[in-house]
């Protein structure tokens, strides 16, 4: 029977099966020999691939749910063109499940002696350090018959930092910090003890304001303005023990906490207050230190990004002698942590006048939005079940609260959406009161 393409190269190699192609020693050698010939230039064509020169450059940091792009430079020095495929690997969490085969492999021809670029996309789905891993490249012939391959390390590191969501909050809660400051003119009262400037009397100002002797002294009336003390100590406290593990909605509980800790930190620092960040459980596991204002936001990402939660007790004595050492003078000490209340009964509570007698201190808890709404849940049997159990876990963190509210702490429990806000607004209501 006559054969032509695949099946005349598979028959000539010997592979068909007897009964479709009896093989023939004449036949076997008259084709083979071509074919070997054509391989064997094939491969002498191919453009090798340990000498191909590599380097890499691009973003190295990207916040989670964005792109970053990393480029990688192949240098052909060799005297024959590179045909080739090339696979840049990367860790599964690099992309966005079904998208890997995508983005990470590449076509590419580089005549001899020049260089091409080509653009590996990643999209993280998960916070951390993402290392590339090796470079496979299988150069073949003009004929594509034969190919050759090798690996290259090609080291290059991108960052996935936190995403910082409750950006969307800052210029509303600048604004009010702006009224506090008394830059606009706002009916305010106890707003601070620091002297500020005067200005004229506006219907609504606090009359206990009034400046009778600049008033005295000009043609209409003047009020003193206050604004709240600044150069203030702000301790953001993560606890990262088992608590922050457990997830709410699509993420863990330390992810929110992170959250509402940067967007207190942004406007801490533009309010001229000073912010440290401690993260603890057993031990320190992040520590960030007396930086300026305009570099504690880029500090505080670049450490929260390779936390996560670990699934131990958090040592409450450990956390109170650590925090003590990093905030040793009169500070606002910011615990972002769990409202179970074995966890705060057992661990916190023994160990809370330590704090409060030298700190002012706020609790904030990341509060499950499922649990408010089983609460509200009706219908049939099963959902009014859920409703109770709903209801006693509300009304245990609520007890939680009140206990923790009886040793002068402010406790801010909120769900992952509306904490980053509730907690920036509670410690602009503590800096109204004068109470940092």
């Amino acid at each position: 029977m006559a054969l032509t393409g695949r099946a005349a190269l598979l028959a000539a190699l010997g592979t068909l099966p007897i009964g479709i192609w009896e093989p023939s020693w004449t036949g076997i050698l008259a084709v083979n020999a071509p074919i070997a010939l054509a391989c064997a230039c094939d491969a002498a064509l191919a453009a090798p691939v340990r000498r191909l020169g590599l380097t890499r450059s691009g973003d190295t940091s990207v916040r989670l749910g964005e792109t970053a792009d990393v480029t990688l430079t192949v240098t052909n020095p060799s005297g024959r063109p590179l045909r080739a495929r090339l696979r840049d690997a990367w860790p599964p969490s690099s992309w966005e499940p079904g998208t890997e085969v995508a983005a990470s492999r590449h076509r590419l021809t580089v005549p001899a002696g020049e260089r091409r670029r080509l653009t590996t996309r990643l999209r993280p789905t998960r916070r951390g350090d993402r290392q590339a891993d090796r470079i496979t490249i299988r150069s073949y012939g003009p004929l594509g018959l034969f190919a050759r391959q090798g690996s290259h390390k090609v080291p290059w590191t991108v960052r996935v930092l936190p995403p910082f969501t409750s950006r969307k909050h800052l210029p509303s809660k600048l604004a009010r910090l702006r009224e506090l400051d008394g830059r606009t003119s706002v009916l305010t009262r106890g707003e601070g003890t620091e002297f500020d400037s005067l200005r004229e009397y506006v219907p609504g100002d606090d009359t206990r304001s009034i400046d009778w002797r600049a008033t005295a002294r000009r043609t209409t009336v003047a009020v003193r303005t206050w604004r709240p003390e600044r150069d203030r100590h702000i301790l953001l406290v993560l606890d990262t023990g088992r608590t922050s593990a457990g997830r709410v909605g699509d993420a863990p509980r330390l992810d929110a906490s992170m959250d509402a800790a940067l967007l207190l930190a942004a406007l801490a620092a533009r309010a001229g207050d000073r912010v440290d960040l401690l993260a603890y459980d057993r031990r320190v596991r992040a520590l960030v230190q007396g930086r300026a204002a305009g570099e504690v936001l880029p500090s505080l990402v670049n450490a929260m990004a390779n936390l996560e939660p670990e699934l131990v007790e958090t040592d409450a004595r450990g956390l109170t002698a650590t925090a003590l050492r990093t905030a040793p003078r009169r500070s606002l000490i910011v615990l972002l942590t769990s409202l179970d209340a074995t966890p705060i009964e057992e661990g916190l509570l023994p160990v809370l006048p330590l704090l409060t007698q030298r700190h002012t201190v706020l609790v904030a808890s990341v509060a499950d939005p499922h649990i408010a709404r089983m609460a509200k849940a009706r219908g049939n049997t099963e959902a009014v079940y859920e409703a109770a159990a709903a209801a006693q876990a509300q009304t245990e963190r609520h007890r939680t609260a009140e206990q923790l509210q009886r040793h002068g702490v402010t406790v801010v429990d909120a769900t992952p959406d509306e904490l980053a806000p509730a907690l920036a607004d509670a410690y602009l209501a503590l800096k109204a009161a004068g109470r940092l």
